[in-house]
């Protein structure tokens, strides 16, 4: 994501000729565009989208338990000292 709005950024001063980016070439430019696309596809690939995505879920559905057990009076899972 950051990657893209880098690219965003770089486009737009390059397009309205402002500061030092107006004296760039046009490949350094657009090369954050290609660098999000590269990422992108490994991440796809490599399954690290669905591993951050279940990794969410769980991590949603360990509060709503524990928001549960907590409003029924319950210890949550907090180890003992």
């Amino acid at each position: 994501m950051y990657l893209l709005v880098i690219g965003v950024v770089l486009t737009l001063l390059k397009y309205l000729e402002i500061g030092f980016v107006a004296n760039w070439s046009w490949w350094w430019v657009l090369a954050p565009y290609a660098g999000a696309a590269l990422w992108w596809a490994w991440a796809d690939t490599t399954g690290y989208t669905k591993r951050k995505a279940a990794e969410k879920m769980e991590q949603r559905k360990q509060q709503r338990i524990d928001k549960q057990r907590e409003s029924l009076g319950l210890r949550s899972k907090t180890p003992r000292r």
